[in-house]
């Protein structure tokens, strides 16, 4: 059985245990006067501010796995609030690593003051959410799901992955856990709904979803073949269905012909998965991406194709955190 308080809780201890030495360190800090005199504290504050920054993939796997699972079952508040907090912790983490970063572009004395405020709130916010998830979403998670629930979440959590360590009942294991198919996914399959490992989709859903993602897609087999391309709204480059079924070497110039025939043959051999291009068209850049398509044993089963008008996104800056429909495309 998969032990979620022994994985998760090794976490905890090694972010309580990160926590401390920062404080400490927080401490010697503000009893010098002078920069000058540590150098070696601030070289240990980066490799705490390194450690929290990998510690992200807790908040992941319970956000993105543990969550949903508790959802599934009628528990919302608890992920609720515990969500909220992670993104309070990841603030003060993220403080944290930029004042270390920059600590040479302020005053000492700034420096000293910011760092014992990011601490305080650190070792404030730290304890209280380790002692919810210990004592309330932990035991909660383990009354509700059921034993056949934890194998997919074991898998999941293991597909994100693990921070600072890898749990010893994982160790040399296989991260993927055979997940069978169950009567309702046969049901599905019959009633014309397409089952993937990441949820499930209507033809129309599917065909929508690839006609309103904001890039021209077009898929050759791996026989060459034009199989299919979506219908966006502004395609950049022209598509007309008379071109399915057709080697994509003759959908070219012939001047190019021995670029694309090139960019299969790598993707065939398994010695390239990527190859881009971009240009001008219409006084607008266009990037052109090729992407070998293989499957989960590596196999080749064709090439994509997507090309995306990256005009306004160059001259995207700074952020953009607040809806603002009057201003947005």
């Amino acid at each position: 059985d998969f032990c979620l308080s022994r994985g998760l809780g090794d976490v905890y201890k090694r972010q309580l245990q990160l926590a401390e030495k920062l404080n400490t360190l927080a401490n010697k800090i503000q009893a010098v006067s002078d920069v000058r005199y540590v150098g070696d504290e601030i070289h240990n504050l980066e490799h705490i501010a390194e450690g929290f920054r990998d510690s992200e993939k807790h908040y992941l796997r319970e956000e993105n796995v543990l969550f949903p699972g508790l959802e599934k079952h009628g528990i919302t508040e608890p992920p609720a609030i515990m969500w909220m907090e992670h993104n309070q912790i990841r603030e003060k983490k993220k403080q944290l690593g930029k004042l270390v970063k920059d600590y040479d572009a302020i005053s000492f004395q700034d420096f000293k003051e910011q760092l014992g405020e990011t601490v305080e709130s650190l070792n404030n916010l730290l304890p209280s959410h380790f002692f919810k998830e210990n004592n309330i979403l932990f035991p909660t998670a383990l009354q509700v799901v059921a034993n056949e629930e934890w194998k997919e979440i074991k898998r999941e959590f293991d597909e994100i992955g693990h921070c600072c360590f890898t749990p010893p009942q994982l160790a040399g294991a296989s991260p993927m856990v055979e997940v069978k198919k169950t009567e309702a996914e046969a049901v599905t399959a019959s009633e014309g709904i397409l089952q993937f490992e990441t949820g499930t989709l209507s033809k129309e859903e599917l065909e929508a979803i690839l006609d309103t993602v904001p890039v021209d897609i077009t898929f050759v087999d791996k026989e060459d073949a034009v199989k299919y391309f979506s219908k966006a709204e502004k395609r950049i480059f022209v598509r007309t269905k008379a071109v399915i079924g057709r080697k994509v070497q003759l959908c070219h110039p012939q001047k190019s012909i021995h670029v694309v025939n090139s960019i299969l043959e790598s993707f065939k051999a398994g010695k390239k998965d990527v190859a881009e291009f971009w240009i001008q068209k219409d006084n607008r850049l266009i990037y052109i991406r090729y992407f070998a398509v293989r499957d989960k044993n590596g196999k080749y089963l064709g090439t994509m194709e997507v090309t995306q008008d990256i005009t306004d996104i160059k001259k995207i800056e700074g952020e953009k955190r607040l809806l603002n429909w009057e201003t947005s495309p």
